[in-house]
């Protein structure tokens, strides 16, 4: 045993792989009664050696629920090095009374971290975010057996099996369906194919300094114009239409009435005036 300790220490998943996984495999599993001493001077003492072998004896554990996550195209050796990870908090936290197995209670410490690697890294843009779309993520990529989309029954089935709607089935479905594309396209694109980058589809012609100057500019002139023709107004016409169009709060009819003492169609009448007047003055400035 201890030979295969010394050969696991030295080694690493991403340096060898397969010798690795021989040599995790040729570390023995531990009995109920070794596994609870070492759990005991772990838990009471701190015992860090009694850590170390627990950890080892439970490597070739990690390598097994990480082949279970191979499809995801992802290198096997950082499956399992992220597990080591997951193994290591678990052995921290393990406590011998429980009276359970290790392995028992480190399995969802392992997969939590796979699960949190994949999906840091399976996509450039992430597929889930919240914690009902992780599990939704790979319940979805567990159960679809073939590459064509759900049927209606077979969607409905998903749907009720994770206690979801089927629409966020779907759109999960097409997120596992989509790809990440360089945002400029290969650098090998011939001028046939080059066009379908999405640098040449998705810009954004609102951020172009050129454009943001002219609108801004426009804006300010036709601000500008619109003032100079509201002062050439009489001051009950100026009144009126800032009461109406300028303000927060725009006025009423009857109330700029009541003010005037006029009817409400009498300062509607006003209102259309003063705005044939402001258009005429604003064209013959332009």
């Amino acid at each position: 045993m201890g030979t295969s300790l010394q050969l696991a220490d030295r080694l690493v998943p991403g340096a060898n792989l397969e010798a690795y996984i021989q040599a995790a495999s040729r570390i023995p599993v531990l009995s109920v009664e070794e596994e609870r001493d070492l759990g005991e001077r772990l838990y009471y003492q701190g015992d860090v050696e009694a850590a170390r072998q627990l950890v080892l004896s439970h490597l070739r554990f990690v390598v097994h629920i990480a082949r279970s996550y191979a499809g995801y195209g992802l290198a096997q050796a950082d499956l399992i090095q992220e597990g080591n990870v997951g193994l290591m908090k678990a052995v921290k936290r393990f406590n011998p009374e429980y009276g359970v197995r290790l392995v028992s209670f480190a399995v969802h410490w392992i997969k939590a971290e796979i699960h949190e690697f994949i999906l840091r890294n399976w996509r450039i843009v992430k597929v889930a975010t919240t914690k009902a779309q992780r599990k939704l993520f790979f319940n979805l990529r567990s159960q679809k057996k073939q590459l064509k989309w759900l049927n209606h029954d077979e969607l409905q089935a998903v749907a009720d099996d994770l206690g979801v709607e089927p629409k966020v089935v779907r759109e999960m479905e097409g997120r596992l369906a989509s790809q990440d594309t360089a945002f400029d396209g290969p650098q090998d694109d011939d001028d046939d194919t080059a066009y379908q980058a999405p640098a040449h589809y998705l810009e954004d012609r609102r951020s172009d300094p050129a454009v943001q100057l002219e609108n801004a500019d426009w804006s300010e002139d036709a601000n500008g114009r619109l003032m100079q023709a509201l002062m050439k107004l009489d001051e009950r016409s100026q009144d009126i239409l800032r009461a109406r169009w300028l303000s927060e709060g725009k006025a009423t009819l009857h109330e700029l009435a009541d003010k005037y003492g006029v009817s409400a169609e009498r300062i509607r009448q006003l209102e259309k005036n003063a705005m044939k007047k402001i258009k005429l003055q604003m064209a013959e400035v332009a």
